[in-house]
């Protein structure tokens, strides 16, 4: 599909980054922006590109600080785990993929609060009698009953966030967890009253990989899986809610999946220019943001080429968890708070997805299209983003 490239003057530059400052949340405060788009006059679920370069700001700390020490201590482990058990996998594939998965289960025991509890293979079972297929590693609530964590069939209700795990990762893996994820909250129970109910799943769904197939001189992972995203989100995904949220190849980048509540034709700055580009009524957002470590041969943007040098996929991983868990746990909330002010999110771009307002509950429309959100104000069901 041809893409053509939408030039934009300074004060239209001006007024988009404005935008762009209440679209992405709290965290983030600074960026460049480029939008281009496939073809003229798209429908709203079509795809258009959103390329933007951000800084954590606000007094928050730029420089190196303690704790990517030990982020990067245990990206190294990952690594070395990923050597060694890569030596024996073609005798053993499935001993291999079991090794991968413990892997990041210890991870995320060794970073979440301990009274999750984590588990390895299991289904997901919602109220409805549906069972997903197997999922590599579970996070389950505080409150899961101790009797059911061996069973292997674990309850929707007390499924906090869930991963597919891969040794090494093709574009077929990432097709299948985005097929996957879709089914999934199909199959949950829907939410309506807020843009973050319907927005927002209530089980975290994401693909850990400890590297990934394309290795080559010339290949380009990052285009290949972000090629792979999208097409796998055309095919499956038919709501925001159905989105992956988290995608990490623990030696190349993070994917964080964002998105905007309503971009709405009542607000001043929607003029011409936007009513070209979106169409009349508004429209909402979801898109993957890319954290990479800008290593040579991952053909490194203009935000890739500026990454600290601290920077890691895993401290991007673990801030948006985080950041995500922390919506039902507030115990988490200061945590979460000190993994942004030091910048374990590095800086990142990508590409979004466009929306009309039908994918909002006639309960919740009108609100949402005039407007009425609210910006800066920490865990708010009615927030601008998420």
């Amino acid at each position: 599909m041809l893409r053509t490239e939408v030039t934009l003057s300074f004060d239209r530059r001006k007024i988009i980054v404005q935008r762009i400052l209440h679209i992405v949340n709290r965290q983030i405060c600074l960026f460049i922006v480029l939008i281009s788009r496939y073809q003229a006059n798209l429908p709203y679920n079509q795809w258009f590109g959103i390329r933007y370069l951000f800084s954590l700001l606000r007094g928050f700390a730029l420089t190196q600080h303690d704790i990517h020490d030990f982020v990067i201590s245990c990206q190294k482990d990952i690594e070395q785990e990923y050597a060694r058990i890569r030596k024996r996998a073609t005798e053993d594939p499935g001993t291999a993929g079991d090794q991968g998965e413990e892997n990041w289960a210890s991870l995320l025991q060794s970073w979440l609060p301990s009274y999750f509890h984590i588990v390895t293979k299991g289904r997901i079972i919602t109220e409805s009698g549906y069972a997903s297929p197997q999922v590599d590693v579970l996070v389950l609530h505080p409150s899961y009953p101790r009797i059911l964590l061996n069973k292997k069939l674990y309850l929707s209700g007390g499924v906090a966030a869930a991963f597919e795990c891969k040794l090494t990762l093709t574009a077929k893996h990432v097709k299948t967890a985005v097929k996957t994820a879709a089914e999934i909250r199909r199959n949950l129970p829907k939410r309506k009253g807020t843009p973050y109910k319907e927005l927002t799943s209530t089980i975290i769904y994401g693909l850990l990989a400890h590297s990934h197939s394309w290795k080559g001189e010339r290949s380009r992972p990052i285009k290949n899986i972000e090629k792979a995203l999208a097409e796998a989100e055309q095919q499956y995904v038919q709501h925001p809610i159905e989105c992956v949220d988290l995608l990490t190849v623990a030696d190349l980048a993070t994917w964080i999946m964002m998105k905007d509540t309503y971009t709405s034709p009542k607000l001043p700055y929607y003029n011409e220019e936007f009513v070209r580009l979106y169409g009349p009524n508004g429209y909402a957002s979801s898109g993957f943001l890319c954290c990479s470590r800008g290593d040579p041969g991952t053909e490194a943007r203009a935000w890739h080429e500026n990454q600290s040098d601290y920077f890691s996929p895993l401290g991007v991983l673990l801030s948006r968890l985080f950041s995500k868990l922390a919506w039902s746990l507030p115990d988490m909330r200061p945590i979460e708070e000190y993994f942004r002010k030091v910048n374990l999110m590095g800086r990142g771009g990508g590409t979004g997805r466009i929306w009309g307002l039908e994918i909002y509950s006639e309960e919740i429309r009108d609100r949402v299209y005039n407007g009425c959100l609210s910006n800066g104000i920490p865990f708010d069901e009615w927030s601008v983003a998420f």
